[in-house]
Formats: structure tokens, C-alpha cells, sequence
């Protein structure tokens, strides 16, 4: 005899989760893999990381549709928002800055002098790294030599050796270099501050299941297992304390918006 349908196993549903490259793929890979296992033992729908060899490869993923759920802040412009994806929550840490910043021994103390120079970014994908930062060196009248290193922390590389002057970056990645490396920096701009980056999710996923990934998400710090992932997760980044998940929505980036509608044309 057939079994009844009521008795066959039910199948888990199943999403490919992108976070944009913000370290090098190993240390993603650390930070979030066991996030995700974690919300997917929680929440009952499965995530599996898929990551790029740079962040704008990753990014195409998202272009792509390949991926339904994403940590990222590249979605942020008039053409992108048109596909859909809305904000589910964002990591519950304080604002971040984009920043142009050189070693601490630098003979480099204002922008000025690294006119025609090689500055280092993570890739022509990065929101505050490389276009926030970008389009205030080009608004400042100060022609440089753009060199992508792929992620942060190669750009960052790039710069200890002396391959670049200088980098634009993101504050928080910038400061977590300084804490793994133990390598100082000089910072000689910084933006107005904007919210830490996002959860994100496709228009195709039902509401149920991004119901239950957000509540995943959130409710992370209030589980002391989530809680220890989590601290876990913070210190192999070099976060400055435990970070966790708040819920949130499209509008409360709306100035990333803002920044997408009057940036250089090369930039948006």
C-alpha cells in the first residue's frame, strides 16, 4: 500500500543567503556560516552561504536572482529598489561612516596630497568604501588612481605594503582591522553616519518563511545559544562587542538613497 501524503517527510525550504564581501572569504565564511546555521536550525528554513570571489561578484548573485536573502547594502538606488527586495532587519551596531584613511606612519595628512596618488577600495560595488568616498574625493577637486583590491582587507593590504597611499573604507571594517592587525590609521575624512548594513530579502520568498528568518535573526541575542554564536561570530570579525539583529525596513536607509540620487553619474 502507498503511504498517505500526510505521512510523507515534509521538505525544509531552502534559500542561498549572499553577505557582500567584507573581509577576505575565509573570515566571511567564519562570521557567518555559523549565524546561518544557526537560523536555519531556529526558524526551519534553511540558508546556505553562497559568496563570491569579490563583493561585486557576490553582488551579481543578487543581480542575478540566483540568491534570496542577502546582507547588503548595494540595493540602495532608484533602478536596483525597482526588483523588490525589502530590509528585514540590520546588525543591531552604531552607525558607520565611510573613510579615507592612511597607515599611521603616513607622510599623507590631508587629502590634498593624495592627488594623482593610488588609493585602494574593495570594489566598485562598495557602498561606503568606494562610492560614498569616491564621490567626495572627485566633489574635493582631488584626482586619484583607483586600485579595487577585491574585499577590505585586501585593500587594507594593499596599503600596509605600500602598493597604495591610501584607502576608502568603512569605518566599523576599518576599525576591526585595527584591532585584528594591531595596525593604527590616520583618518583624514569621514562621512556623515549611516546605518550598519542590512538583511535583505527577495519579492519570491513567502511571508511566512521571511517571518521566520526575522525572527531568527532578531531573536538571537535573547537565546543564550544564539547569544554565544553570536559573540563568537562579533570576535572573529574583531567587532567591538557582541552585535546582534534588529528588525528594520527600507525607509530607515533612506539616505543611502538620497546619496544614489545626487552622486556622480559614475557612481550611482
Amino acid at each position: 500500500m502507498f503511504a498517505a501524503a500526510k505521512d510523507q517527510p515534509k521538505t525544509r525550504p531552502h534559500y542561498e543567503f549572499s553577505p557582500v564581501n567584507q573581509y577576505g572569504l575565509q573570515l566571511t565564511a567564519g562570521y557567518w556560516n555559523p549565524i546561518i546555521a544557526y537560523v536555519s536550525r531556529t526558524s526551519g528554513v534553511d540558508l546556505t552561504l553562497k559568496i563570491g570571489r569579490t563583493s561585486a561578484d557576490t553582488t551579481s548573485y543578487v543581480l542575478a536572482q540566483e540568491v534570496d536573502f542577502a546582507f547588503t547594502n548595494h540595493l540602495f538606488s532608484p533602478s536596483r529598489l525597482r526588483m523588490g527586495w525589502k530590509v528585514l532587519a540590520r546588525r543591531d551596531s552604531p552607525p558607520v561612516r565611510s573613510q579615507i584613511a592612511v597607515m599611521e606612519d603616513s607622510p599623507v595628512h590631508d587629502l590634498a596630497q593624495l592627488r594623482d596618488q593610488e588609493v585602494g577600495f574593495p570594489g566598485p560595488e562598495a557602498f561606503l568604501a568606494y562610492k560614498v568616498s569616491r564621490a567626495h574625493l572627485i566633489n574635493s577637486g582631488v584626482p586619484v588612481r583607483v586600485v579595487f583590491g577585491g574585499n577590505m582587507d585586501s585593500a587594507l593590504a594593499q596599503m600596509a605594503s605600500g602598493k597604495v597611499a591610501a584607502v576608502g573604507g568603512n569605518s566599523q571594517l576599518l576599525a576591526g582591522y585595527s584591532a585584528r592587525e594591531n595596525r593604527s590609521l590616520r583618518v583624514l575624512w569621514s562621512s556623515e553616519p549611516y546605518l550598519d548594513l542590512p538583511l535583505m530579502v527577495s519579492p519570491r520568498v513567502p511571508p511566512e518563511h521571511v517571518r521566520a528568518v526575522r525572527a531568527a535573526f532578531v531573536g538571537m541575542m535573547a537565546s543564550p545559544e544564539g547569544r554565544l554564536v553570536l559573540q563568537r561570530a562579533s570576535s572573529t570579525a574583531g567587532l567591538p562587542r557582541t552585535t546582534g539583529f534588529v528588525a528594520a525596513e527600507n525607509r530607515d536607509y533612506d539616505n543611502y538613497l538620497r546619496f544614489s540620487e545626487t552622486a556622480p553619474e559614475s557612481l550611482r
